[in-house]
């Protein structure tokens, strides 16, 4: 068995489409826009065994201060065995971000004692503000009708 970890191409999106379809939030995905989404992502890792693909994240990013991972994918029959470890192992080593300065990403709450595993840890809201005290950071969400 043949492990490798390399940058994902558009021509990656068949094959990212059939992962995102193990997921059912994401099964909706249609493979051309998969296709689209990949070619204006500023950084795509996936995992490959022997050629196919077993894993993969996405990351927008400004390269300096911000890097959001999104889309943090295993082959549902592959899970539990360290590949996504070496996905997101790749993602915070890949020579692109090496100056971001931090990383961040959404999960379900039960998700969060992985990634803490793997260094991420839990974002406090609350935070110090300029003005004086501390005031909590929300998150907001704008979606456009489709």
């Amino acid at each position: 068995m043949f492990i490798e970890t390399r940058d994902l191409t558009p021509e990656d999106a068949s094959e990212l489409t059939v992962l995102y379809g193990e997921y059912e939030w994401w099964a909706d995905r249609e493979g051309e826009d998969v296709r689209k989404a990949l070619a204006e992502t500023e950084v795509a890792v996936g995992v490959f065994e022997d050629g196919d693909l077993v894993a993969a994240a996405r990351v927008l990013t400004d390269y300096t201060y911000y890097a959001n991972v999104f889309d943090v994918l295993v082959a549902a029959d592959r899970r539990g065995e360290g590949l996504g470890r070496t996905l997101l192992e790749a993602i915070v080593d890949h020579p692109d971000l090496e100056s971001v300065v931090g990383f961040s990403l959404l999960c379900r709450r039960g998700l969060v004692p992985y990634y803490e595993t793997v260094g991420f840890e839990l974002f406090d809201s609350e935070m110090e503000i300029p003005e004086g005290g501390t005031e909590e950071l929300v998150r907001m969400t704008y979606e456009q009708d489709g």
